[in-house]
């Protein structure tokens, strides 16, 4: 027999019934990820840097997942009065507990990679090395 299905919770504009669906909703998608991950190995990154480490993004999609993980208490927003404006990024401690999960993700894309056979496929220069990044705290 099926076990009943969890109640719908409903906490800060989020509705979920699990955990995992919970998790889902605040880093969910193709870009979130990749910007948390980016900020971990950089530390602090201004709007332009992360535009130009994650070059398929577009300007307003970066602008949304930025507001998005900012509102959810993931990453810092310093704006610092000068001329012109100027914005940086930046983990809070709750964005660095993500870490090992988003560690353990690209793990995993080294493995699948290694099963769909391109282990030595990509090696040269201009590809992410299969060897983990060394995360700034």
């Amino acid at each position: 027999m099926m076990p009943e299905p969890c109640k719908i919770k409903e906490l800060q504009g989020k509705t979920y019934r699990c955990y995992f669906e919970l998790t889902l909703s605040v880093i969910g998608g193709k870009w979130k990820p990749i910007i948390l991950y980016q900020l971990a190995l950089e530390n602090v990154m201004r709007f332009g840097e992360l535009t130009r480490s994650i070059p398929e993004i577009t300007q307003r999609m970066l602008t949304k997942q930025l507001r998005e993980l900012e509102t959810d208490g993931l990453i810092h927003r310093e704006v610092y009065r000068e001329v012109p404006p100027k914005v940086e990024y930046s983990l809070t401690p709750l964005g660095y507990t993500l870490i090992p999960i988003l560690q353990h993700m690209r793990k995993w894309g080294v493995d699948y990679e290694r099963h769909l056979g391109g282990a030595d496929l990509f090696s040269d220069e201009g590809y992410e090395s299969q060897e983990p990044p060394e995360i700034l705290a």
